[in-house]
């Protein structure tokens, strides 16, 4: 190699660019809770009215899996004067010993850590068999995304509190009662800094929580969600014994009804699935069928849809033709809709709606 000739050098990237630009100090390791508060969009849909709300149901929804579980009967969820919500439930308490793996009390476990929650040993007889909301990080992601979080957990004959800000623990676990009761109380203030007033604010739509808290109460018979918002003086209770059968009673209220409600439940027991329907024909021309997975409303349909679809228009036209009800125009799916309100809820271990979205304990 002569002295006018040097070494082959990198050539340059199409815009010119160095590659060596690109250096280990460039990439950046959050933690938990930086990761979600950069992140809200995979978590509760973004810091605007949506993922407001959302934090509500994550906890409300940690709630309805001790009562799907059977160890739940009441749910009561307040909005208080100052702006936070508190969510307290009769169930069992989040357990608050020391984890035996992470060497930290688990209620800290529990809303401190991405991912941690009983619904994933499905074989475990005293582990969630079916859930809903974002199926083990819930707590954690309204804990990290809140100015303020509270919990208070009664179990064992005491009241134990843990405090947080901004996903930080603040107090450890402390007793500070005794108690004759169970449950969980959380208390928690949407932090303004992430919720601000461009996006939405942090003030919750008294409406928007009334509806789906009923909503909840049909799907799940029996069990009593009171919901108080001091901001306006109201306080309602919903309670229904019949479920399904009472939401599709509400739901065609001013309606000429032109049958009575029909309702089913089918239980495969060895695969954990259960399957509720009720139905009942209206006066109406459109079709109203609402489908949820785990009391998570599933508004593009989904497989529990297309089936029950499938399974009505077998069953009429089988009937109609062994009754001779048939004569020269055979009916289609839609001319049997016509007029239907119903509602089919199903419950699984492991549900499309928690792939649905990067989305309780």
């Amino acid at each position: 190699m002569s002295e006018e000739q040097s070494p082959a050098q990198p050539a340059p990237s199409a815009g010119g660019t160095n590659h060596t630009a690109y250096t280990e100090s460039m990439i950046k390791v959050l933690n938990d809770v930086e990761h979600v508060r950069a992140r809200p969009g995979m978590y509760i849909g973004g810091y605007n009215m949506r993922g407001l709300h959302q934090l509500v149901y994550e906890i409300v929804d940690n709630s309805i899996d001790e009562a799907l579980a059977g160890y739940c009967k009441s749910i009561m969820v307040k909005i208080n004067a100052d702006g936070s919500c508190t969510v307290a439930d009769d169930g069992r308490g989040i357990p608050v010993g020391i984890h035996p793996t992470e060497g930290i009390p688990t209620l800290e476990v529990v809303f401190s850590t991405l991912g941690a929650g009983g619904k994933f040993e499905h074989n475990n007889e005293s582990a969630y068999k079916t859930s809903g909301g974002l199926h083990g990080v819930g707590a954690s992601v309204v804990n990290f995304v809140s100015e303020w979080m509270e919990i208070e957990v009664s179990r064992d004959g005491q009241v134990h509190q843990m405090e947080y800000e901004r996903g930080i623990k603040t107090s450890h676990l402390k007793v500070i009662g005794k108690t004759n009761n169970t449950g969980t109380k959380v208390t928690f203030k949407p932090d303004t800094t992430l919720f601000t007033e461009e996006k939405g604010g942090v003030t919750f739509a008294h409406e928007m929580l009334a509806n789906r808290l009923r909503e909840l109460a049909f799907l799940n018979a029996g069990v009593e969600i009171v919901f108080e918002d001091e901001r306006v003086g109201k306080r309602d209770a919903y309670k229904y014994e019949h479920g399904l059968k009472q939401y599709v009673q509400f739901l065609n209220e001013g309606k000429t009804s032109l049958s009575q409600i029909v309702s089913l439940t089918k239980e495969d027991r060895e695969q954990g699935l259960v399957v509720d329907i009720a139905l009942q024909y209206s006066d109406g021309y459109n079709e109203t069928i609402l489908t949820f997975a785990n009391n998570i409303n599933n508004h593009d349909g989904g497989t529990h849809l297309s089936g029950f679809k499938t399974g009505l228009t077998n069953t009429v036209l089988k009937y109609a033709e062994r009754t001779n009800l048939l004569k020269d125009v055979r009916p289609t799916g839609d001319d049997l809709r016509e007029g239907l309100v119903a509602v089919v809820s199903v419950k699984i271990p492991e549900p499309p709606s928690n792939r649905r979205r990067k989305t309780s304990c």
